[in-house]
């Protein structure tokens, strides 16, 4: 049984975190470098952007995780993504990730490194590596250590995204927390810009890889704001095995319990990239059902959450369901237009909008009453089968220029 805790990186036992303002980029006044830290090396899996133009941490990061069992910190800036920026960029991630080792006695290849930001900039150096030494000897297991690191993770995000849970494994209770940011170019493909996943449970290193990919798949690749897949897309987990249950290391009730703990994290911190998306009002869901294959049921909610007339639409409190429907004819999947059922949803109640393919008479005042609320769910039944997918998107408002068009300053 998965129970949803008050915590963020540090609840799991051994881990320890920091987030602080290095000044990477000047006027600023944000906390802008963060550090993960276990005390034991940690089991170590990822997954990383789909983007060819991949950012030089993304690079070491995956080299890390694909050639090796265990790695024991992680180091984050923000405010350059140090993608776009060659050899120098490559061999600026390595240098921040070997400043990282000789503060907290580690060979460089037990440091992961991430950075999210603008791109095409070469980081500053000399504000990296001095941060690095900041951020280590204040690492600590508390409450404030892990919302600072949160913080310190964020660009345009307008609030932390933090969650811990408890669950159980042969007997013994264990502890699963993630934080993440993301907020603007974000798009199934690995769509969070950046997620750090701590357990104190114990598991092999591919199953845990395994397990990532799958939970990611139903998660994080379900998720899009603005159709943008990043350069820097990062998920790491780090499972150091410190809350003493017996290790993982096969399929069974204990692997159940520890990707139902991920899911959960991961569900969760995917819904809030979403809500939290640039400039967003509202919380966007597509929830189909009835679909004869998992493949025609994610398409069609993707496509959904990702349509920008739809996306627009639900900025406007609009009940336009020709977008919607549109947006679901030119996804490329197959099915029988003329057996869809459309209700839209909220805490105001809900609206069939959509009937056999056809949109019946409807009451416009009920309907911007449904679409009023920050949180709407488009509930799909295409009659033709008992898959079903849910994707999670934002609406589409003149924030998300404004936000954009001056990006760099």
């Amino acid at each position: 049984m998965i129970k949803i805790i008050d915590g963020g990186v540090t609840a799991p036992k051994g881990f320890l975190a920091a987030g602080l303002r290095a000044g990477i980029k000047p006027g600023k006044t944000n906390k802008d470098m963060a550090m993960v830290y276990s005390e034991v090396p940690a089991t170590v899996a990822g997954t990383f952007t789909r983007n060819r133009v991949t950012a030089a941490p993304v690079q070491w990061d995956r080299k890390l995780v694909t050639e090796q069992e265990t790695a024991q910190a992680v180091v984050v800036n923000t405010g350059i993504a140090n993608a776009a920026t060659g050899e120098e960029g490559l061999k600026n991630s390595e240098r921040t990730a070997e400043e990282a080792g000789k503060a907290l006695k580690l060979p460089k290849e037990q440091v992961l490194v991430a950075s999210t930001g603008v791109i095409g900039f070469q980081l500053p150096m000399d504000v990296i590596l001095e941060g690095v030494t900041r951020l280590a000897p204040a690492l600590a297991h508390s409450r404030q250590a892990a919302l600072d690191a949160a913080e310190a993770i964020l660009t345009t995000d307008t609030h932390k995204k933090e969650i811990a849970v408890e669950f159980s494994v042969g007997g013994v209770k264990c502890t699963m927390a993630g934080m993440s940011k993301g907020s603007g170019m974000i798009h199934p493909n690995m769509g969070t810009m950046l997620c750090f996943i701590t357990t104190d449970a114990a598991v092999d290193k591919a199953l845990l890889q395994q397990k990532l990919r799958e939970v990611v798949d139903e998660t994080y690749n379900m998720v899009s704001v603005d159709g943008d897949t990043s350069t820097n897309d990062t998920v790491l987990v780090l499972a150091n095995g410190m809350a003493g249950a017996p290790k993982i290391e096969a399929e069974g009730e204990e692997l159940d319990e520890l990707v139902a703990a991920l899911t959960e994290v991961c569900t969760y911190l995917a819904k809030q990239t979403a809500q939290d998306g640039e400039g967003a009002t509202r919380l966007f869901t597509a929830h189909v059902t009835g679909a004869p294959d998992r493949e025609t049921a994610r398409t069609l909610a993707k496509s959904i959450i990702t349509s920008n007339l739809t996306k627009a639409a639900i900025f406007g409190k609009d009940a336009n369901m020709g977008r919607l429907l549109c947006a679901m004819g030119y996804s490329g999947a197959e099915y029988d237009v003329s057996l869809v059922d459309v209700t839209m949803c909220s805490r105001a109640g809900s609206i069939k909008l959509v009937v056999g393919g056809a949109m019946p008479p409807f009451s416009e005042e009920e309907a911007l009453k449904i679409l009023e609320p920050e949180e709407i769910t488009a509930e799909v039944e295409l009659h033709q089968g008992e898959v079903e997918a849910t994707a999670w998107g934002c609406d589409l408002t003149y924030d998300y220029v404004k936000i954009n068009a001056d990006y760099r300053s």
